[in-house]
């Protein structure tokens, strides 16, 4: 049980803190809010891996564990616990970060549609190939790193700086998602638009944990062997 609560609480804190950084900063100064919102993912990240990381692992993303699962390090049923638990820290986190912000209206939000700095506009199959890739390179960086024991001591900074760098490609096509719970969160209170295009980053990041998993195992680990 302890694992879920662990997987519930660090899903709830990236929710709330940065979610919280990119609502905030990104409505006031949006370009600077680029680099502030993914620093707050990459580095809340960093702080869950380093806290809850040796009770659950920190995967706080069902798409890790989707991909963890997919490498065979996970059962499927422990695998489903994991989810839910994402999802309703997910969930907490936004309820908390909206009574907190004093509104729903903006709680950080994934979302395509805007427009690029070459004038051209993000579509549903750009934002689904963007948070396809973008997950699969988080989520074989994960399995990569964590693979060995001895990187244990490096692993949650390697992980988090890889956040970190996801954020700042993804932020002008999608926001950045690459995890279904951080997504549906929010959606699901600011409602609208947000909660309309929710589908694109529940799929998406699935199918690139997935896709991760699948990698990992007829590549790293016969390369192992």
């Amino acid at each position: 049980m302890k694992k879920y609560v662990a997987e519930f609480t660090g899903t709830f804190f990236l929710v709330f803190i940065a979610c919280g950084v990119a609502a905030v900063s990104g409505c006031k100064f949006p370009e600077a809010g680029y680099i502030a919102t993914a620093l707050a993912f990459g580095l809340t990240i960093v702080a869950m891996a380093y806290s809850i990381g040796n009770v659950s692992g920190c995967h706080v993303n069902p798409a890790v564990s989707i991909g963890v699962c997919v490498a065979g390090k996970m059962s499927v049923g422990e695998c489903v616990k994991y989810i839910i638990s994402q999802f309703l820290g997910a969930i907490c986190g936004a309820i908390v970060l909206g009574v907190c912000l004093g509104s729903f209206a903006a709680l950080g939000a994934n979302g395509f549609g805007g427009t690029l700095s070459n004038g051209v506009t993000v579509t549903a199959v750009m934002a689904i190939v963007m948070e396809i890739i973008l997950t699969f390179a988080f989520v074989l960086a994960i399995l990569g790193v964590t693979d060995k024991a001895s990187n244990g001591a490096v692993a949650g900074l390697v992980i988090g700086l890889t956040l970190v760098v996801i954020h700042l490609i993804g932020i002008p096509f999608t926001g950045t998602s690459v995890n279904p719970a951080r997504s549906f969160g929010p959606a699901l209170f600011q409602g609208g638009q947000a909660l309309a295009q929710v589908w694109v980053f529940i799929i998406a990041p699935a199918v690139g944990g997935a896709l991760a998993g699948v990698f990992y195992n007829l590549v790293l680990k016969e390369k192992q062997n």
